[in-house]
């Protein structure tokens, strides 16, 4: 079965181009194109695609406010693109509940690997993304409520596991560290974000700040 795609980028050429890699793929079909917010939410409703590539800026609509309505409504899979990678709404994007950003100027084969891993329900959160969520969260105070009643439902290991995602570890590193197999931490990661209602590894290391389970710095 092809993964079923959507991409949203107000240029043509860009979002023609990124639309005729992708679908040249054997295992990777493009159902739509948006050029904008509006028609990138109408697209993905009319063909509930897996994943939504999804330009950041754009008219009418931005990328962040239509992730926000796509996650929420939907089981689509969104992946933003931006130009720099410290683009100020990387991570308000991450936030509205994207699984990772691109850069627009991605190589081919990274495109079509970026695609395929959001599509298998990773996420895609690279170094400089991680280390601006902690910075990010070092200028804020922590939020109090709800996200910190959440972590009583989870086991001692599940909350060693959630503070080693929120460092950026790898599930290898984490079961070398845990001195566990890969697949122990795989049931932990699962686990933790079943029981916290999050999406992915992206929103898991926001949750760990949020809820003061991880201190930047610490």
């Amino acid at each position: 079965m092809s993964v079923r795609v959507v991409v949203a980028d107000d240029q043509e050429l860009v979002r023609g181009g990124f639309a005729m890699i992708l679908d040249a793929q054997p295992d990777i079909s493009v159902v739509a194109e948006a050029s904008d917010g509006v028609e990138a939410v109408a697209a993905v409703r009319a063909h509930e695609p897996d994943v939504l590539l999804l330009d950041i800026r754009m008219p009418r609509m931005d990328g962040i406010e239509a992730a926000r309505i796509v996650c929420a409504e939907t089981g689509c899979r969104v992946l933003m693109l931006t130009t720099f990678d410290l683009d100020d709404y990387v991570f308000d994007a991450l936030r509205a509940g994207a699984s990772g950003f691109l850069l627009k100027d991605v190589r081919r084969d990274d495109l079509v690997s970026a695609v395929r891993v959001v599509a298998a329900g990773e996420s895609l959160l690279a170094p400089t993304v991680t280390r601006r969520l902690i910075a990010e969260f070092t200028s804020r105070p922590v939020a109090a409520g709800a996200p910190a009643r959440t972590l009583e439902s989870l086991t001692a290991r599940e909350r060693e596991t959630l503070q080693l995602i929120a460092r950026g570890l790898s599930n290898a590193e984490i079961a070398e560290a845990m001195v566990v197999s890969e697949h122990t931490v795989k049931t932990h990661v699962s686990n933790v974000l079943s029981k916290m209602g999050l999406r992915d590894r992206v929103q898991a290391v926001i949750a760990a700040y949020e809820s003061g389970l991880t201190v930047p710095g610490a």
